[in-house]
């Protein structure tokens, strides 16, 4: 193929030739996906409805679950077509499509959880000065900021990726379109480009990474300060779930993007991918729920209330 615009479309992995197989990866993807769409649409719904979870950190938790449905929303139903239809086709489109999404929701992701431990940092180390510095108005512009950051980040590297001609054929060696998989099949010489978009994402995040770094060194110092085991114990429950989401999606995502290709092999590749782009949407909810009480609270309450509803339903039908 002389360029890209001979692509018309691209041949996405086959996990698999068997098709009892195929099913069985179909079932495995769509209970993941089923719990990742209830486990952050009960977050959602829970902060949109319940005032106690009005505070910023639940904001930003808010922004974190459309950020994660949006990204498995991304991968996951094509993944499910492809093993339910038993083809491995997408278009060209639909492939810069998955990779302009990619890019974006998780380099807002990666602002947010910024963002986060900047709030976790103002709340544990300058608590009188909490209401000022991370306020409503703050908090709106700081999440626009990262959804922002996200959307540049998209167009930047989708722009790039999709300006190289591809010179080794339409195999992409992953289940969905994922950047470093597309360069493969460009042309050697033509990765300047690209590289220079890499040094410049690669030179924020590490910015970024250096801010939450020092953001919970901070956290740390000033918790060991606290006299009262009950208050370090809060401060640490307050901080613990962030910092877990961070490394999850930092390590699966670093490594993803920045290993050396000597020790790239397509089932590496795979397992890795599904690490940051499937894992992480499916457990943060759950890694958050299991430390914060008021949010454990809300969603219990909101289960009750819609079994209890659906109980009066259903009971009112059969009187009828």
């Amino acid at each position: 193929m002389a360029n890209s615009s001979s692509v018309s479309e691209f041949l996405l992995l086959a996990f698999t030739d068997t098709r009892e197989l195929q099913l069985l990866h179909f079932g495995l993807f769509l209970g993941i996906y089923l719990a990742a769409l209830l486990g952050n649409g009960l977050i959602l719904t829970a902060v949109a409805c319940d005032h106690r979870l009005h505070t910023p950190m639940d904001f930003f938790l808010l922004n974190l679950a459309l950020l994660d449905l949006g990204c498995i929303s991304t991968t996951l139903p094509k993944a499910m077509a492809n093993a339910l239809w038993d083809t491995r086709v997408i278009s060209y489109e639909g492939c810069a499509a998955q990779i302009f999404f990619i890019a974006f929701l998780l380099g807002a992701e990666y602002s947010l959880l910024t963002v986060m431990s900047y709030d976790r940092y103002v709340a544990i180390c300058k608590p009188l000065h909490y209401r000022s510095l991370v306020g409503s108005r703050a908090c709106a512009q700081m999440a626009a900021a990262a959804w922002g950051s996200g959307f540049l980040h998209a167009v930047l590297h989708t722009a790039t990726t999709f300006s190289l001609p591809l010179c080794q054929g339409n195999v992409v060696d992953q289940f969905f379109c994922e950047i470093p998989q597309i360069l493969k099949l460009s042309c050697s010489d033509a990765y300047l480009r690209e590289h220079g978009a890499l040094v410049c994402s690669v030179s924020l995040a590490f910015g970024c990474f250096v801010f939450i770094v020092f953001s919970y060194i901070q956290i740390f110092m000033a918790v060991l300060r606290m006299p009262s085991e009950q208050g370090q114990h809060k401060a640490f429950s307050m901080c613990l779930p962030h910092l877990a989401v961070v490394s999850l999606f930092l390590s699966t995502a670093m490594f993803a993007y920045l290993k050396p290709p000597s020790i790239s092999s397509p089932s590496l590749d795979l397992v890795v991918a599904v690490l940051y782009s499937v894992v992480p949407p499916a457990l943060n909810p759950l890694i958050y729920s299991m430390r914060n009480r008021e949010l454990k609270h809300a969603l219990w309450k909101l289960m009750t209330r819609c079994v209890s509803e659906a109980m009066n339903f259903h009971s009112t039908s059969g009187d009828d």
